[in-house]
C-alpha cells in the first residue's frame, strides 16, 4: 500500500482507458513534442560540420566557404524526406512510420531492419540531446564541466519520470522551451545578420595559440572530409521520422494535424540551419574535436553578436538547453509506441505492449531511459563521440520507408503516382548514399557500432 502511495505521488492518479482522446495532443502541444528533436539539431550541427572542417582536415579559414553549400544540400535532402513522410502519414495513419511502411511494401526483414533502426535513433536521440544540453550549460558555466555525466544522468531520469505521468502531461511541461528556443535562435540569426551586414561586425576575435592554430590550417578540402562534414550536417534530418511514427497521439483529424506538423517543422529546421550557416560564414566561431573549445558554436556567436556574456546571451544559452532536453521527450513520445507496434506483431517482449496507469507504455519508457543512461555513461555525454552513432540508423530508415512509399505508389498508381513514386525513389537512393557515406568515412569514429547493433537487433 505504501508503494502504490509512492506511486501515486511521482507518476499520478490512473487515467480510464475511456479517456484516452482526451489524451491527444492539440497542434501547440504536439509542435514541442515531435519536431524539438529535428529543430534543437540546429544548435549542433554547424558545429559537427565545423569539426570535420577545422580540426580533422585542418583546412583553416577555407572552411567557413563550405558552409553553405552544404547546408543547401541538406535541406534539399530534408525537402524530399519531408515530402516522402508526407505521404506516409496520410497512408499509414495508425503510426509506425518506417516500419509499417517496411511491412506493408518490402516484407518481414526490411522492416525488422527498420525498426531496430529507429529504436536505435531513439535511444540515441535521448543521449545526443540530453548531452548537448549540457554542453550548452556548461558553455555558460564552466566550473561544472566535471560533472557532466552526472547532470546528464540526472535529466535522463527527471524526463522519464515526466513521461511516466503522461504523453499531454509530459508535453505541456516541456512546450514552452521550445517556443523560446525558436524566438531566441531567429533572433540571433535576424539580429546577427543586421549586425553583419549593416553594421559592420567583424569575425569573432581569437587569441589563443590553439584557435589560431585551428584558423592557420592550409590543407585543401579533399571529398573525404567534405563528404564527412556533410553525413555530419546531415543530423539536422535527425527526427523528421518522429511525426510519421506517432499520427495516432495527435487530435483528430490525426493525419492533417500531423501533415502540417511534419510541413511546420521543415520550415523551422530548414531556415535555421541555413541562417546559422551563413551567420557562421561571417563570424568565424571554432569547434574541435578533443572538447579543448569549451564554449559551444552557438555559444560563441551569441556572445559576439551580443556583445559580452549579458542578458540576451543567458536566455540563448538556457533556450538552448531547453530545447535539447525536450529534444529526448520526442523519442519517448515515440520509442514506446513503435515498440508496441512491432511487439503486435510479435517480434519483442509482450510486456511492451502493456499501457501503464497513464495510458502511456511505461515498461518502453522505462526501458529508453536505462538504455540512454548506459550509452552517455560509456561516451562520457560527449556530443562528438555519440554523433558518428546516430546518422546509421536514421538514414536506414529513411531509405526503407521511401522505399516502401515508391513500390506502393507503383502498385496502387492513385492520383499522381509517377511523380510520387519518383520522388519516394529518389529519396531513397540519396538517403541510401548518405547512410553509406556515413558507415565509410565514420566507420572508425563509432558508426560500425549500429552497424552491428541493427543486425544484432534483427
Amino acid at each position: 500500500q505504501n508503494s502504490s502511495r509512492l506511486k501515486r505521488v511521482f507518476i499520478g492518479a490512473p487515467i480510464a482507458s475511456s479517456e484516452d482522446l482526451h489524451q491527444r495532443l492539440p497542434k501547440k502541444v504536439a509542435l514541442p513534442v515531435f519536431a524539438s528533436d529535428a529543430i534543437s539539431s540546429t544548435a549542433y550541427a554547424t558545429q559537427e560540420i565545423l569539426i570535420v572542417f577545422l580540426s580533422l582536415a585542418a583546412v583553416g579559414t577555407a572552411a567557413y566557404s563550405r558552409l553553405v553549400p552544404i547546408s543547401i544540400m541538406v535541406m534539399v535532402l530534408l525537402a524530399i524526406v519531408v515530402f516522402s513522410y508526407r505521404q506516409t502519414i496520410f497512408a499509414y495513419p495508425t503510426g509506425g512510420g518506417s516500419y509499417v511502411v517496411s511491412r506493408e511494401n518490402l516484407g518481414k526483414y526490411p522492416s525488422l531492419v527498420a525498426g531496430g533502426s529507429m529504436l536505435t535513433d531513439y535511444i540515441l536521440t535521448v543521449a545526443v540531446s540530453i548531452s548537448g544540453g549540457v554542453a550548452a550549460i556548461i558553455s555558460a558555466f564552466n566550473n561544472l564541466e566535471p560533472y557532466r555525466v552526472h547532470i546528464a544522468v540526472g535529466f535522463i531520469l527527471l524526463i522519464t519520470l515526466a513521461n511516466l505521468r503522461g504523453l499531454k502531461e509530459s508535453g505541456s511541461l516541456f512546450a514552452p522551451p521550445t517556443y523560446l528556443y525558436i524566438i531566441c535562435l531567429f533572433g540571433l540569426i535576424i539580429y546577427g545578420l543586421f549586425r553583419v551586414f549593416v553594421q559592420d561586425l567583424g569575425p569573432i576575435p581569437h587569441t589563443d595559440p590553439f584557435e589560431n592554430e585551428l584558423l592557420d590550417g592550409a590543407n585543401s578540402v579533399t571529398l573525404f572530409f567534405f563528404l564527412k562534414a556533410f553525413s555530419s550536417g546531415a543530423v539536422a534530418l535527425t527526427g523528421i521520422e518522429a511525426v510519421a511514427d506517432g499520427v495516432p497521439a495527435f487530435q483528430k483529424p490525426e493525419a492533417k494535424n500531423a501533415a502540417k506538423i511534419l510541413i511546420w517543422m521543415a520550415l523551422i529546421l530548414g531556415a535555421g540551419f541555413f541562417g546559422l550557416s551563413v551567420l557562421a560564414q561571417h563570424l568565424k566561431p571554432l569547434a574541435d574535436e578533443e572538447g579543448l573549445i569549451s564554449q559551444t558554436v552557438l555559444a560563441q556567436m551569441a556572445e559576439h553578436v551580443y556583445g559580452g556574456r549579458n542578458i540576451f546571451f543567458f536566455i540563448t544559452q538556457f533556450a538552448t538547453f531547453g530545447i535539447l532536453i525536450l529534444a529526448a521527450n520526442t523519442a519517448y513520445a515515440d520509442f514506446p509506441r513503435l515498440s508496441s507496434i512491432i511487439d503486435k506483431d510479435n517480434y519483442l517482449p509482450r510486456q511492451l505492449m502493456n499501457r501503464g496507469d497513464r495510458l502511456v507504455f511505461s515498461n518502453g519508457v522505462i526501458l529508453l531511459g536505462l538504455a540512454a543512461i548506459s550509452l552517455v555513461v560509456a561516451f562520457s555525454g560527449q556530443v562528438t563521440l555519440l554523433i558518428p552513432l546516430y546518422a546509421v540508423g536514421v538514414f536506414t530508415g529513411f531509405t526503407l520507408s521511401q522505399s516502401g512509399m515508391a513500390l506502393r505508389s507503383y502498385r496502387l498508381k492513385e492520383k499522381n503516382w509517377l511523380f510520387k513514386t519518383c520522388v519516394s525513389g529518389f529519396g531513397a537512393l540519396t538517403t541510401a548514399f548518405v547512410a553509406a557515406i556515413v558507415v565509410v568515412v565514420k566507420f572508425t569514429d563509432g558508426a560500425w557500432i549500429p552497424a552491428v547493433v541493427i543486425p544484432a537487433l534483427v
